[in-house]
Parts: structure tokens; sequence; C-alpha cells
């Protein structure tokens, strides 16, 4: 499965939207297979904020473990935001 997050906006802020993203992706996720990776990708992102992503993605990886990837991004927000999430949650995320 992947998840595209520009189907979420270009521009990914606050704590408040990025709950609201993952409660209305969710159901999308009760099909995923036992064995099916989960790739998120940032392809078309502008803006992505620590909290955004600390609401979406980390309750994500914390449940899907290794089989949760995120496709590696040119983008500085997004590198900023992910090393940011990885060092204040003590997770290091699957970066592909």
């Amino acid at each position: 499965m992947i998840i595209q997050l520009k189907k979420f906006g270009v521009t990914l802020t606050s704590r408040q939207l990025g709950k609201e993203a993952l409660a209305a992706f969710a159901p999308s996720l009760a099909g995923v297979g036992k064995n099916e990776v989960i790739e998120v990708d940032f392809d078309g992102i502008n803006t992505f904020s620590p909290s955004w992503g600390d609401e979406f993605l980390t309750p994500l990886a914390k449940k899907h473990g290794r089989k949760f990837i995120l496709k590696r991004s040119s983008n500085p927000s997004v590198a900023a935001t992910l090393e940011f999430l990885e060092e204040v949650n003590g997770y290091k995320f699957n970066i592909s």
C-alpha cells in the first residue's frame, strides 16, 4: 500500500490536522495484508511540520514496525521533520 500524503494537502501543519488525517485514513488500513508493506510518499508536499508528522506517522510506525516505510524525500521540510521526530521519539523510521 502506498500512502500519498499530497491527498491531505501540500501544506501539512498542526497536530489537530495530522490527527484528523490519520482518523480519516485509518479505515483504509484495515484491509492491509499481514505481510503487506505500507509506504509513505512525500512527493508534492511543500511544508511538513513535526506536529502533523507526529500525529500521523508516529502511530503508524509504532503499529506496523518495519513494514512501515518512508520514501526518501529531497524536500528540506520533510527531512528536517523526520530527523526531529526520530530524535524526540527515540525511534528510527525505515526510510528507503
